[in-house]
């Protein structure tokens, strides 16, 4: 079995399951079966956190989450996200639209429900805070979707602590989830901590950095075009190159650790507190199973100060998200590194 830790009243795996890329961001999504496959293989090892969205696949990937695991909705807590999703354009296709109304979340709730085909949401993030609606008005809606019954815990996405602590103070905030690995490490100035102090947990998303940090990814020129990562400056050709001198170093700690670089960087993410909880998301079942083998790895005080050393904000060249992404963030930043 899995270790655990605490999320709100829940009790769940060390490392949960994102979601995401078995719909969406990385090129073509694996056919159904495959995926099918991985989040069964999932439960059945023990993950019992799954992450999704709205937004994922505009909505395909909390379908497929709902096709696949309701028959044992009783055996995981079952996360997702409103307030990015898709509308229809003139075209008929579907755009990403930010929008944190309540009569949108609301809305966007019922949605979630029926593609999930549940009852209830266990923990349900605000994907990002739409700046032109004050944050009391947003988690205010989601507070009282609690009320109703439709949706157990609330969480955050993306946010700063002072974002945290106002939305908070109108309801508890069960989660925090940003991206966080040992090459994003925005969480640090301020919100790791406003977590700790408020009970919150915080789950990392990306915690392998969108394939670095594996050191599985050479070549950014065989991305596919519509990868998500082809937007992202850290993945620009140049950038890339230069974050690429940065795994060797890494490589050794981990022949030292006997681990993988993959169980390398979500063994440290684990020791960075009991409160963090890394999601990384797969479509391989090999993958899932070395990502889940961190949780046997320990790493000596030293090999953590070395990790810290070689990668960290003056280390990794290229921003993490374009300008227009970037805008959608509420974090802290050390620049545009971090």
């Amino acid at each position: 079995m899995l270790p655990t830790r605490s999320l709100g009243p829940f009790q769940v795996s060390a490392i949960g399951l994102g979601c995401m890329n078995l719909s969406h961001a990385y090129g073509q999504p694996p056919a159904f079966a495959q995926a099918e496959q991985l989040l069964l293989h999932a439960l059945d090892s023990g993950v019992t956190l799954f992450d999704t969205a709205a937004l994922y696949g505009f909505g395909a990937n909390e379908a497929l989450v709902g096709q696949v695991l309701s028959p044992r909705r009783s055996r995981f807590t079952l996360a997702s996200k409103c307030g990015l999703h898709g509308v229809p354009c003139e075209d008929g296709k579907l755009k990403r639209v930010l929008d944190g109304r309540p009569a949108t979340i609301k809305a966007s709730c019922e949605a979630s429900l029926r593609r999930l085909r549940t009852d209830v949401i266990d923990l349900f993030y605000l994907h990002r805070w739409d700046k032109k609606v004050p944050i009391e008005d947003s988690v205010g809606a989601m507070a009282e979707l609690v009320k109703q019954g439709k949706v157990r815990c609330l969480g955050l996405s993306e946010v700063s602590a002072g974002t945290l602590r106002r939305a908070h103070a109108v309801h508890p905030i069960t989660a925090v989830q940003t991206e966080y690995s040992l090459w994003t490490r925005n969480p640090e100035i301020a919100v790791l901590d406003a977590c700790r102090e408020l009970g919150t947990a915080f789950v990392a998303f990306s915690p392998l950095a969108r394939g670095f940090l594996p050191g599985t990814l050479k070549d950014v020129s065989a991305l596919v075009p519509t990868d998500l990562r082809r937007s992202m400056p850290r993945f620009a050709p140049e950038a890339y190159a230069a974050n690429l001198t940065l795994l060797p170093a890494l490589q050794a700690i981990a022949g030292e650790a006997d681990c993988s670089l993959a169980q390398l960087s979500l063994a440290w993410l684990l020791q960075r507190g009991e409160h963090v909880i890394p999601i990384p998301g797969t479509t391989q079942i090999a993958h899932l199973d070395e990502d889940l083998g961190a949780t046997s790895v320990q790493l000596s005080e030293q090999q953590m100060a070395r990790l810290d050393e070689i990668v960290n904000v003056a280390s990794v060249q290229g921003g993490r998200y374009n300008a227009g992404s970037q805008a959608e963030v509420d974090t802290e930043t050390f620049g545009e590194a971090g």
